[in-house]
């Protein structure tokens, strides 16, 4: 199969848009617009690199060097002979054997068609992580990687068990290292910049052997792999998770923008050469979750090749369901989900008693003035109990009642604007308002006339305190402090981090590390020079996870790359679901976690390993009851006892864009013994082997097309306990609908469609064309202030992609619909991010393009006449001599007029 002809291209939202909707006829049709047709003010293709992958037929890691030149000779041979123009950007001959190449759609349709051409794949944008940096220079009481580190028991590998990955080399793929930073002083053994400070991911990368960091990332994450710098009175000391590492640091992006697939494939080629041991990629493409993709591919093959590669699970998980992408979905690369960090810094004020309250700032208001120093006051009637507190309706505050001092308002009825607009009309100085509920907020005070008082937001307890002290005289003084509190949200799974399962319904991610609210080393020339932030994102879990393995290369040196993810997943702890608190019975889904919480200590203690380290148990209508084998191998000379259980995760229902709790849970059996409600023991002798036959029934109660999972749990009184993630699909995968519909300006539009730059028109399926829209092909200007700058005059289809496809086809049809040729095939799509206009981005794609050059495969001009294009997509995991497992779109007819 080939794997053309695809752009990527956006809707604007500046959409002028005629009658037709859902398929209906337009009325009112603008002038010089074909009836039937919806007008398009814009249409921008900036997710769209121009670059593609050319995958030749050789396996790297299976052929010599040579064969590999031999190939790669005859592509440019056989391109060059039948006038294929493009341009070579990168060849590959370690990882992935190919080129990255610029070409126009014409020419990679022609290039996949080469003999010796395995696939061909679009190259992706990457963008950089967003970091948030967090003022260090006046903290007193900073949350350290003391609390991550607990959490996942690094503190006690390093201090107990001597465990400091001393000896293992971690490449770090990023925005590079500050090689200045003192927690990597002499550690930095092989570095590569292939960008250059002023690449954006839109112009040319300039490499050199040189790199730095000037985004900060990369340091960031380096630091929690393994930063290690002891406190000095003008600099705070710090230690991650592996102190002792030596350090790879491969760069990828310049101080701003995104970079591209293709660097970050010849930065991973780099890491294997220069002989690391552990690689962490912190970055990733999301929604292309095959492990068939070319940075997956690059990543399974590291693996088969001997380094462990660890990578984020990605921050899409607000995008819903099937969100993950890249590197992450390799087969046996170490997919990292994110988990919030047990402790949070906020902002401080201290009290007159001497107590310090964390608090946030009010949006939409200024900041308070360090040493300002108020006394606090409330209405008379305010009580921990009062519904409506500072409210209008309530007689809000007497006009000069609070001038100069700060007021307590406890939160509801009416909005916080109301709220502190009545406080700053009664000449309040200040405003703190307090929750009536548990935890914090951040609250929202924008409004008309502007508050240009302070107003900041305390816990419901810090409030019920301040309003006990009232009466007995209290001031509050905002000194510039911070304080570490616990997490309201600390050891459950942040919102952000992203959703499996595969495209293929693989168990993905594969464990989880803290991610939520990570401090860690920063670059000394970023932010407020201090050489600390805190960041979050998963981009923060994957490097503990990293530094974990580094720590059992140590203790263990002969474990096998495929095997530290079983190593360091099968001895995890779940985590449960929070939404608005923790329901105790059913954790997370593991299409969130997988197996849980990095546990190191439990890793280097497990004498017992487990195979499969995961159960990947597929769609359930043709095999609703799944049967698997786990093998528990006994490494030790200790009988070990296990009680097998079966711990149903929660159920993901709900659609793919807005995934739903549900707590219907799958059953199992466990050598035919029911381990529901009940456990049975298991005894695994010293080095001995035991079978367990695993027997998973879907939940009956469970909505049709949801991802049902949960663990087989086998507690232990002798050693670790162990976890083995299931997950599977309920009902037929097949019946997920690829082809979706484009919401623009809130109205619904049938999708795919047909479409015309040149007359900025595009016609919904099923739309009623009354006179058939006509091709040129000629070429024109379409920016009169870029007269050189043309586009083609050329048919295209608009598609929307609601699922991940197996393959999509673009054929052309005459005006009958008989199929003259197929155009264009694609392999492994992953799905847009979303189907609303109004969510675009730069990365977030809402359909695909597929344009037609007017060219036949032979490369002559089709001749002029009446045509259609048809798309066909084959589902995931779909047959294609089963007609039911194929979606099928024609255009409206269309003619060609040269």
């Amino acid at each position: 199969m080939k794997n053309t002809l695809k752009t990527v291209s956006l809707l604007s939202l500046a959409l002028v848009l005629g009658a037709c909707g859902s398929g209906a006829p337009s009325t009112g049709t603008p002038s010089g617009v074909v009836a039937g047709g919806v007008n398009a003010s814009a249409l921008k293709a900036t997710a769209m690199t121009g670059k593609w992958f050319v995958e030749l037929e050789g396996d790297p890691t299976a052929i010599s060097a040579q064969s590999i030149g031999s190939q790669q000779a005859s592509f440019r041979t056989l391109a060059a002979q039948r006038g294929i123009t493009y341009q070579e950007v990168m060849s590959y001959r370690t990882l992935f054997n190919g080129f990255s190449v610029e070409a126009d759609e014409a020419e990679i349709g022609r290039i996949s068609e080469l003999p010796g051409v395995k696939s061909v794949y679009p190259v992706h944008k990457i963008p950089m992580p967003v970091t948030e940096t967090v003022p260090m220079s006046q903290a007193a009481e900073m949350p350290d990687m003391y609390y991550a580190r607990s959490m996942t028991g690094a503190d006690v590998a390093q201090n107990e068990l001597g465990l400091t990955g001393k000896g293992v080399k971690v490449g770090v793929i990023d925005t590079g290292i500050d090689v200045d930073h003192p927690a990597f002083a002499g550690r930095i053994v092989s570095q590569y910049d292939f960008v250059g400070n002023a690449y954006t991911g839109a112009n040319t990368p300039v490499p050199g052997p040189t790199q730095d960091d000037c985004a900060g990332h990369g340091t960031h994450v380096a630091g929690i792999v393994g930063g290690n710098v002891a406190a000095t009175s003008t600099f705070r000391g710090f230690k991650g998770v592996a102190p002792d590492v030596s350090f790879g640091a491969y760069r990828v992006f310049g101080c701003s923008g995104y970079t591209q697939e293709d660097v970050m494939v010849a930065a991973l080629e780099r890491a294997y050469s220069d002989g690391m041991q552990v690689v962490n990629l912190s970055i990733g493409s999301a929604f292309e979750n095959w492990a068939e993709t070319p940075s997956a591919i690059v990543g399974s093959r590291m693996v088969k090749k001997g380094m462990v590669v660890v990578a984020s699970a990605g921050n899409s998980g607000r995008n819903g369901s099937y969100s993950m992408g890249g590197v992450t979905m390799g087969d046996n690369v170490i997919s990292v989900a994110s988990v919030d960090n047990s402790k949070i810094e906020l902002q401080s004020f201290a009290l007159s008693d001497g107590s310090k309250v964390a608090y946030y700032e009010g949006s939409g208001s200024p900041t308070a003035k360090i040493g300002a120093n108020l006394t606090i006051t409330k209405k008379a009637s305010s009580t921990p109990a009062t519904t409506n507190d500072g409210c209008t309706a309530s007689g809000g505050f007497e006009a000069n009642s609070l001038t100069g001092k700060a007021v307590l308002i406890r939160r509801g009825t009416c909005s916080f604007y109301e709220k502190a607009s009545n406080a700053q009309k009664a000449g309040a100085a200040a405003v703190i308002l307090y929750n009536n509920a548990t935890g914090y907020l951040s609250p929202t005070v924008t409004g008309t006339p502007a508050v240009t008082i302070p107003v900041v937001f305390v816990s419901d307890m810090d409030g019920a305190k301040i309003s006990g002290l009232i009466a007995g005289g209290v001031s509050v003084t905002f000194d510039g402090g911070k304080t570490a509190i616990s997490n309201p949200t600390g050891n459950t799974l942040s919102d952000f981090t992203s959703y499996g399962a595969s495209a293929e319904l693989e168990q993905k991610p594969d464990l989880a590390a803290p991610g939520g609210s990570i401090i860690s080393t920063y670059p000394l020339s970023v932010g407020d020079q201090t050489g600390y932030a805190v960041l979050s994102g998963t981009s923060m879990a994957s490097p503990h996870v990293a530094g974990a393995a580094a720590l059992m290369l140590q203790a263990y040196p002969n474990t096998q790359a495929k095997d530290m993810r079983g190593l360091l997943m099968n001895t995890a702890t779940l985590r449960f679901y929070r939404n608005g608190a923790t329901i105790t019975n059913f954790p997370d889904y593991v299409q969130r976690q997988g197996a849980g919480m990095l546990d190191i200590v439990a890793s280097y203690g497990n004498p017992v390993k487990v195979s499969p380290n995961k159960l990947s148990l597929g769609e359930s209508a043709t095999f609703a009851t799944r049967n698997k084998v786990v093998v528990l191998k006994n490494t030790g000379a200790t009988r070990q006892v296990y009680m097998a259980r079966n711990v149903p995760a929660q159920t993901i229902g709900g659609t793919t864009l807005a995934p739903a709790a549900s707590t219907a849970y799958a059953s199992m059996t466990v050598n035919g013994q029911n381990v529901d409600t009940a456990g049975t023991e298991v005894i695994v002798p010293p080095f001995s082997e035991v079978e367990l036959n695993v027997v998973v029934t879907p939940p009956a109660a469970a909505a049709d097309k949801a991802q049902y999972g949960g663990m087989l749990s086998l507690g232990s009184k002798t050693g670790p306990s162990l976890v083995v993630p299931y997950s599977g699909f309920k009902g037929d995968y097949q019946s997920i609908q690829v082809l979706g519909n484009e919401i623009v300006d809130g109205q619904t539009y049938d999708f795919p469609a047909l479409y015309s730059k040149r007359n900025d028109v595009f016609y919904a399926e099923n739309a009623t064309v009354t006179t058939p829209p006509e091709f040129t092909f000629a070429s024109y200007a379409a920016d009169p202030a870029k007269p050189t700058v043309l586009s083609t005059d050329r048919p295209s289809v608009l598609v929307q992609l609601s699922h991940q496809a197996r393959r999509l086809d673009v054929d052309l049809l005459d005006a009958n619909g008989t199929l003259i040729e197929t155009l264009a095939t694609q392999e492994y799509l992953g799905r847009n991010c979303t189907n609303n206009a109004a969510q675009k981005s730069d990365t977030c794609d809402i359909y695909n393009e597929y344009p037609w050059d007017g060219k036949l495969a032979n490369g002559t001009n089709a001749a002029n006449g009446s045509y259609k294009l048809r798309v066909r997509v084959l589902k995931a995991l779909g047959d294609a001599s089963n007609p039911a497992d194929t979606e099928t779109y024609t255009s409206q007819t269309f003619t060609v007029k040269r």
